[in-house]
């Protein structure tokens, strides 16, 4: 197959559950271990650091392989959805795998990886770690999908593992309540092995006490590992400082072990953008008007979003706002200030919800705006609100989904 068709067969020969919804999602990590059987294990030896949480994993994930790659180490970093190109989610040093590494995969193994019924994220998985073998990677930053427990990076034994935050996010395959969220994420603590949370809730703390309890592994809240000044880092929005004391702490715990020098972290979470090619995280793409690409999609992120838009003092925000079909729209659009233009949209996947139907439901909820059945069309109508009004200081946002971020950057060609 060419890259192309090989591409195909991943996205669409097999189901992929940020397209399509939860049609893809597995119960247990069998498959998993069945492909790591037929990869002759390439977790097994794998020193990595394995990130979970509702929100800023994977901001997270990139300023820890910016560090480790400041001080010369060959890092591998897998993260998840991708934004623009499949590639994105296997990096070493900061650099996508090529296609052909993609292709190498796929014909040895498409076979037997169909006849296993794997999905894309197994399959994805089981690339990521067949590169990071074949790479010889000193250290793998590896970010979960949605879950922990059962998430197909579970076959890792890290050696350390991190814990960002629980909010109420794929409730359908995690659970109702913010302790049983926390149950799944807390399946990535593995025997021995210290763990870093890094916000500290009242109301799901007892659920990793106790894991951590049974599996014999040192608990730390970054809190307590880093309550110094912060460093400047090149991802702003106010949510980054949580993501940035998380990072810190688990570097002030890995210090020793691997020579990090503060001077060298200080400059690698300055320059997490550049290193690992990190976006759609508060990332400005234009100017005159300001265009803001922001990737928050469930409650708690949307609070922080909202939060980092009021430091804007802008006199107009035009927010470009589109979501997933299975969001819970009760729970989110009341979050969402009144005194925004929305344009309502939707991403080019067939997961997205209508345009139409989210502008209505936004107009139950008092949200005042419009709709446009794409993003480039979203855009340019926002575009067109804010110079008609040129004496007015107007940014607009754009965000929602990752997805939606997602057609934003291919217009924007970041």
């Amino acid at each position: 197959m060419t890259y192309p068709e090989t591409l195909d067969w991943l996205f669409s020969k097999l189901p992929m559950y940020q397209r399509i919804g939860g049609a893809n999602y597995k119960i247990d990590l069998a498959n998993t271990h069945r492909l790591m059987e037929l990869l002759e294990h390439p977790e097994k030896g794998l020193t990595c650091i394995h990130v979970a949480g509702t929100n800023g994993k994977g901001s997270v994930c990139h300023m820890l392989a910016s560090i480790f790659q400041s001080h010369g180490y060959q890092v591998g970093l897998y993260t998840s959805p991708h934004l623009l190109n499949f590639r994105e989610r296997i990096k070493i040093n900061g650099r996508p795998i090529s296609e052909g590494v993609v292709m190498d995969f796929v014909k040895p193994y498409g076979a037997a990886m169909e006849k296993l019924q794997l999905s894309f994220f197994e399959m994805t998985v089981g690339l990521a770690f067949e590169v990071f073998r074949a790479e010889k990677v000193d250290i793998a930053i590896i970010e979960t999908g949605m879950g922990g427990r059962l998430d197909s990076t579970n076959v890792v034994t890290p050696e350390m593992s991190i814990i960002t935050n629980i909010g109420r996010d794929h409730q359908k395959f995690r659970g109702d309540t913010l302790p049983a969220i926390a149950r799944e994420k807390a399946g990535i603590i593995k025997p021995g092995v210290p763990v870093i949370i890094g916000e500290h809730q009242p109301e799901v703390a007892h659920v990793f006490r106790e894991k951590a309890a049974e599996t014999g592994s040192e608990i730390y809240y970054s809190a307590n590992l880093w309550d110094s000044n912060l460093p400047y880092t090149d991802l702003t929005g106010a949510y980054q400082s949580a993501n940035l004391r998380t990072v810190l702490g688990a570097a002030s715990l890995l210090k020793d072990r691997w020579g990090l020098d503060d001077d060298r972290i200080a400059d690698a979470v300055a320059h997490v953008v550049e290193r690992t090619g990190l976006m759609g995280r508060w990332q400005t793409v234009a100017e005159n008007p300001r265009i803001i690409l922001e990737g928050a999609h469930n409650a708690e992120g949307l609070e922080v979003a909202i939060a980092s838009i009021r430091t804007l003092h802008a006199q107009k925000v035009i927010w470009v706002f589109g979501t997933v079909s299975d969001k819970p729209l009760d729970d989110i659009l009341p979050l969402l200030p009144r005194d925004i233009f929305y344009v309502f949209t939707q991403a080019s996947i067939p997961r997205a919800l209508s345009a139409e139907a989210l502008y209505t439901e936004g107009l139950k909820h008092g949200l005042m705006g419009n709709s446009a059945p794409t993003v480039s069309a979203a855009i340019e109508y926002a575009r067109s609100l804010a110079t008609s009004s040129p004496e007015e200081n107007t940014v607009i946002i754009v965000g929602g989904s990752l997805f939606v971020v997602a057609d934003a950057l291919a217009i924007f060609g970041v």
